[in-house]
């Protein structure tokens, strides 16, 4: 059986546990966080979260985690069959990791954590964001999926990117990122109302007052 490596407050974490369950496929989690110790660092390079266990060996880094599900799992197919609408869905996933999630995260101490982020990064982090929607408008479907009919990884991203990339832009440039994206809107209400979706929002919740006490306890 696939064992998850990581904790339910991950946003990517979470990315990988939605393409589990969406999949039907069996999973146990074992619960930890991110760390340089070297038990860890053998399962995971870098240290980070989530990483995933299979007979063969662990595998981290959760686009590739997500790719090898779809190469070796059955289950609700979460890529098209068609070679260039595959190419569409990765792009359109990489989009939303690097011109939404990253630049999103980049100002998650001072939004989440009580800490300061410069003025510079945050000055950034504000024009990429912004470029990073745009770029979602003009390449995404949204017909109701971001890349079309099917739900895939780029929802998944999206799901996991979009809510939190909002909360930046909110608390620390008074912008509302789908303020005129009635379409982004409206897929992110249809995703909170899957089932695994909202099991996943009340496993984060039962973590959240925790993690967030220890992150700021250790700034």
């Amino acid at each position: 059986m696939l064992t998850l490596h990581g904790f339910n407050v991950s946003n990517y974490f979470n990315m990988v546990k939605l393409a589990l369950m969406e999949k039907g496929i069996e999973f146990e989690v074992n619960n930890v966080h991110p760390s340089q110790d070297e038990s860890f660092l053998a399962i995971s390079p870098r240290g980070k979260v989530p990483c995933l266990q299979t007979e063969q060996g662990f595998i981290s880094e959760t686009n590739v985690i997500l790719e090898y599900l779809e190469e070796t799992q059955a289950g609700k197919s979460l890529l098209p069959q068609d070679p260039f609408r595959r190419a569409e869905v990765r792009a359109l996933t990489k989009e939303i990791e690097l011109y939404i999630e990253l630049p999103a995260r980049s100002c998650y101490p001072e939004v989440f954590f009580g800490g300061k982020v410069d003025q510079l990064v945050k000055d950034k982090a504000k024009a990429d964001l912004l470029g990073g929607v745009a770029a979602l408008k003009r390449h995404g479907k949204f017909a109701p999926y971001v890349a079309g009919e099917e739900m895939t990884i780029a929802d998944i991203m999206f799901l996991y990117s979009i809510d939190l990339a909002s909360a930046v832009a909110k608390k620390l440039f008074g912008l509302d990122l789908l303020q005129d994206f009635p379409e982004a809107k409206a897929l992110l209400a249809s995703l909170n109302q899957n089932p695994h979706v909202q099991q996943i929002e009340a496993d984060k919740k039962e973590e959240m007052a925790a993690f967030l006490a220890a992150a700021r306890a250790r700034k």
